[in-house]
């Protein structure tokens, strides 16, 4: 499973640009979560977290490096899988995508996804993508 953060920088017009990222509702409409999804075999990770990004959340950009390897537990099984997280810069929001209609999107700071992103590993890898960020 890969699983992408959006990020952008808003100025707001203020001296320091806020990095905020983009989260979604689940498809279930319970809580908050970074776009996510399998690949398919004629794709990279990177690629495939691309995908699932444009689809779920109806953005695209710049897919960085890995912010690193988590393991978690399925809801449904008794089972742990492995998941990496990217970055992704945020070049174009669409106005239509092909979850528009069983999703939310909202952009929020750091701070707020934190709250809102259940895992403990959402907010490692946040905690990794404030990290690479310039220090102004």
């Amino acid at each position: 499973m890969h699983r992408c953060i959006p990020y952008r920088y808003n100025g707001n017009g203020t001296p320091k640009n806020e990095l905020e990222v983009l989260v979604i509702s689940a498809q279930n409409g319970n809580g908050m979560q970074f776009p996510k999804g399998g690949w398919e075999i004629d794709e990279s990770m990177e690629e495939a977290a691309l995908r699932e990004t444009i689809e779920e959340a109806g953005v695209t950009g710049n897919v960085e490096s890995k912010l690193g390897k988590w393991f978690y537990k399925s809801k449904r099984q008794d089972i742990v899988h492995e998941g990496y997280m990217f970055p992704l810069l945020v070049k174009k929001q669409l106005e239509n995508w092909p979850e528009k209609n069983v999703r939310k999107r909202r952009w929020m700071s750091v701070g707020e996804a934190k709250q809102v992103c259940p895992h403990s590993w959402m907010n490692e890898a946040l905690d990794v993508l404030v990290s690479r960020q310039p220090q102004s």
